[in-house]
C-alpha cells in the first residue's frame, strides 16, 4: 500500500526552545536542523539520537506543566550511567524502578517544560 505514512517525529511547544536543547543534550541528542527569528531567538529545533527523533517549537501561550498531557517513552543503552551522569548534570531523577512492563529497569524525568520522560533500559 503507497498510501500510508513512514516516519513520525513529536513536537511539542517550549517556552525556551535553547533551553529544551540544552536539557535534551545531555540526553545524547543533537541538532539536526533548527530556525531562529531575525532577533536570532531559536523558534524551533529538530533534534535526534539514534532512533529518537523530537521537535520543539516556541510555544505562543505560556507552557503550563500540569497540563502537559503527553510524555516521553525514551531508551537507554545503559540505565545506569545515564542516571548517574543526569544526577551529576544537576538533573532531578527518580530512582530507577522496575515496573512490570519494563522488567530492566526504568527512570522518570521531567524537561524544562514539565513534559515527563520515561527512560527504559534497552535490550
Amino acid at each position: 500500500m503507497a498510501a500510508k505514512v513512514t516516519g513520525l517525529i513529536p513536537m511539542a511547544h517550549a517556552a525556551d526552545v535553547q533551553l529544551a536543547v540544552d536539557f535534551y543534550q545531555k540526553l545524547g541528542m543533537e541538532v539536526r536542523g533548527s530556525l531562529r527569528n531575525p532577533a536570532g531567538y531559536l523558534q524551533w529545533v529538530h533534534l535526534s539520537c539514534g532512533q529518537a527523533d523530537l521537535m520543539f517549537a516556541r510555544a505562543s501561550e505560556p507552557v503550563i506543566p500540569s497540563q502537559q498531557a503527553v510524555l516521553f517513552y525514551l531508551y537507554s543503552p545503559d540505565l545506569i550511567a545515564l542516571r548517574e551522569h543526569l544526577l551529576a548534570s544537576g538533573v532531578n531523577v527518580s530512582p530507577i524502578t522496575y515496573p512490570e512492563y519494563m522488567p530492566k529497569g526504568e527512570i522518570r524525568v521531567e524537561d524544562p517544560d514539565g513534559y515527563v520522560l520515561l527512560i527504559g533500559q534497552a535490550g
